[in-house]
């Protein structure tokens, strides 16, 4: 995807996190993160977009900590979230394409890994505050969802902080049913090494394979829904050790 993709995503998920903020209530549960009500997800969301669009505007060259969650509830949080999310965008499309700062994983430019990461921060998030407020979700892009999956394996599952390990080294094949992305996780004692396979016309045996759609595969490996809703073939095993130590955590 290009970086003006990106950001565009970006902007539209925003402003569906904060409708389905605002019409579920700050007080409201949310489901995908059980020990969150709305007003954690919306200080958190807030805090987030402020952190990296810091990087983007002030050219900070290594890590830089966040400065805290807004101690913010109701309508006054919600403006803030809404502002906090505009100036996001604002600094990512009028950043220029050279622009050097800090970011936490390979990608083409730093401004191409911090639209992709808030695209993606934003759209999980959104789909918590729908989950909250209740009713249908708004659907994810196939394009989208698979960028989704490909930056959480070939990203965040390529650092050396990724719990999904095994004794014994074992693989397991994801495959996207409604396009021909597939990947092919290897996994070890050390971080899990995954590779991008698609249209492989005979790919090499997995110890367990999880298919669906890229949508379906995006909320769950996410972790914003459950694994069985997938279809899973091979050892379910490695599909219970990926639900159990999977999780992308802020600290």
């Amino acid at each position: 995807m290009e970086i003006a993709e990106y950001i565009k995503t970006l902007s539209a998920e925003g402003r569906l996190l904060a409708q389905a903020a605002e019409e579920a209530g700050t007080g409201a549960p949310v489901p995908t993160c059980p020990e969150w009500q709305v007003r954690d997800l919306l200080r958190h969301v807030a805090m987030v977009h402020t952190w990296a669009a810091a990087f983007v505007t002030e050219g900070h060259t290594s890590y830089v900590p966040d400065a805290g969650e807004p101690d913010l509830d109701g309508p006054a949080l919600l403006d803030r979230f809404r502002e906090g999310h505009r100036l996001l965008v604002a600094a990512l499309d009028g950043a220029p394409a050279d622009v050097d700062c800090w970011s936490f994983f390979p990608a083409p430019s730093p401004l191409a890994f911090w639209a992709r990461r808030q695209a993606h921060e934003t759209t999980v998030h959104r789909v918590d505050a729908e989950s909250a407020r209740g009713g249908a979700l708004s659907p994810v892009a196939a394009a989208h969802a698979v960028d989704g999956i490909d930056e959480l394996l070939r990203g965040f599952h390529a650092r050396p902080k990724s719990r999904v390990r095994t004794e014994v080294p074992r693989t397991v094949r994801i495959r996207a049913t409604d396009t021909a992305a597939a990947w092919t996780v290897r996994l070890s004692a050390e971080q899990p090494q995954a590779v991008r396979e698609d249209g492989a016309a005979v790919p090499a045996p997995a110890d367990c394979e999880l298919s669906a759609t890229a949508q379906d595969l995006y909320l769950a490996l996410w972790n914003r829904r459950p694994l069985s809703d997938l279809t899973v073939s091979g050892d379910p095993e490695l599909a219970r050790l990926w639900r159990e130590n999977s999780a992308v955590s802020w600290s």
